[in-house]
């Protein structure tokens, strides 16, 4: 598989759980624009078989390298940005959540949906839009999870797959700042998150960022039920020269972290 046929298929499975990505697209190119992809995010636990040692060797397949180390303690989360072989590119950030900092009853959750993961179902590159590879958990331990971790529960019910593509604003010719890209997702009908701001850091810190808010699917539950759980959303990333005049190309931590928040429940229903 390569490069262009692993982001084909990422895109695919992407749309289809986040139809407000379809929309946007087509309404930047409307508008006469050439939309280009900034980075793509994946969320995992770190549990095996799929901690985030084990996905890793699928983006360095395809060429990539390890740029820069993240850690987020107030989520419990640890992650890597990627550099993609040619700039033109997206660059990739793979996260994964340190499951053994949480209570033993969200512990012993993931634990269990961790468990039924077939170790050779993570051999494959496709395994990055898998989505959920283990069976439905209940409202009971959905609320568990939620009551500790957005991110936790988010992954247990939509599964592993991209969590967000991103529009590279410096790729935008008629929208060239965060705010403008923000009010036009907004003309869509849809929400921004403003967790943080709408407009996450600087050009001091070389990164400003935005984003929506999650599209919203029906899950099932072990119960029987299902519910409208957060999916995925989309990110609007502007990038600035550095001292050197060199663009930056890493990623802002308390940025990312408020960027997280687009697929909280909490954020979801204000």
């Amino acid at each position: 598989m390569n490069i262009d046929q692993f982001f084909a298929a990422l895109w695919d499975d992407y749309v289809a759980m986040t139809p407000q990505a379809a929309r946007i697209k087509a309404a930047f190119e409307e508008r006469g624009e050439t939309v280009l992809n900034d980075h793509v995010a994946f969320r995992t636990l770190a549990l095996e078989p799929i901690g985030l040692e084990k996905l890793e060797p699928h983006i360095l397949a395809l060429g990539y390298q390890r740029f820069e180390p993240y850690e987020f303690p107030a989520k419990k989360l640890k992650a890597f940005g990627y550099l993609p072989p040619q700039p033109d590119f997206p660059r990739i950030f793979l996260s994964e959540l340190m499951v053994d900092q949480l209570s033993p009853a969200a512990q012993e959750v993931l634990q269990k949906c961790a468990a039924q993961v077939d170790a050779s179902r993570v051999d494959s590159p496709d395994v990055l839009w898998a989505g959920r590879l283990w069976e439905p958990i209940s409202f009971d331990e959905y609320e568990t999870l939620l009551a500790e971790s957005e991110y936790a529960a988010w992954l247990t019910t939509v599964g592993i797959r991209p969590n967000h593509f991103t529009i590279s604003v410096n790729g935008l010719e008629k929208h060239t700042e965060v705010e403008d890209v923000l009010k036009v997702v907004e003309s869509l009908g849809l929400a921004v998150n403003d967790s943080g701001g709408r407009v996450k850091g600087s050009p001091a810190v070389l990164l400003e960022q935005g984003s929506t808010m999650a599209d919203q699917l029906p899950m099932p539950f072990a119960d029987g039920g299902e519910l409208a759980v957060p999916t995925c959303y989309y990110e609007f990333a502007k990038r600035y020269p550095d001292a050197d005049g060199n663009l930056f190309q890493g990623f802002v931590a308390a940025s990312a972290d408020k960027i997280f928040e687009s697929t909280d429940t909490k954020e979801a229903q204000k």
